[in-house]
């Protein structure tokens, strides 16, 4: 990933804050054949490895896991709050026309050699953590426990766990910091006057960088 100084984000807490609000990733995996991407959500074991450990599950059909063996190396891309951003929002740009449209986004990359898991006790349990993660916030949340146990086992027959523990991990969070204060003041005013979540989300990391840029002063 071309990663400019200033963009760069290096803290492991903020990189997997981000991975754990966002964990749907883009699972890259190399083969013979090319490049095998798909979409699948990762569970972020902190306290596995230094950088931590990813865990999830694909179908037993879908091929890649059995591809695992030969691979040497994957990256799984998660993608945080993006918008597109106008010039129009920039004082500067009224004052002297010297500014563009351009793109705010974070994101983290997590590369390691992933390995795939066929173990059904394995498997429960991962099933566990994952959902016990993604139901916390529910007002009633779901347990494995609430369907029937064969129903479970057959469907842990269905699928296949894949690890990687992360051996270096990346990210970036363009947002804005290479334009005057001013200008970031009017994108986050921009971005919250549009009133859509995505929006909202983005105008709180560049006023949140803004932020962190002045105390460094």
């Amino acid at each position: 990933m071309y990663l400019q100084r200033q963009f760069e984000e290096t803290r492991l807490d903020v990189l997997h804050g981000l991975m754990k609000s966002h964990p749907l990733a883009t699972l890259v995996v190399p083969s013979a054949s090319g490049l095998v991407v798909n979409h699948i959500p990762l569970l972020v074991c902190s306290p596995d490895g230094e950088l931590g450990t990813l865990r999830g599950h694909v179908a037993r059909a879908n091929p890649v896991w059995q591809q695992l063996a030969d691979t040497l190396h994957a990256v799984a891309v998660f993608q945080g709050p993006e918008s597109y951003i106008t010039p129009s929002w920039y004082p500067s740009k009224h004052t002297d026309g010297k500014a563009v449209p351009t793109w705010n986004y974070a994101v983290v990359h997590a590369h390691g050699i992933p390995r795939a898991i066929d173990d059904a006790d394995w498997l429960l349990n991962h099933l566990r953590e994952m959902s016990d993660e993604h139901e916390r916030t529910q007002a009633l949340p779901w347990k494995i426990s609430d369907a029937p146990g064969d129903f479970i086992d057959r469907l842990v027959e269905a699928i296949v766990g894949i690890e990687i523990p992360i051996a270096r991990i990346e990210g970036k969070w363009k947002v804005s910091q290479n334009r005057p204060v001013g200008d970031r003041l009017g994108v986050a005013a921009g971005l919250r006057a549009r009133g859509d979540d995505r929006s909202h989300a983005m105008a709180d990391l560049v006023m949140q960088r803004a932020g962190e840029m002045a105390t460094k002063r």
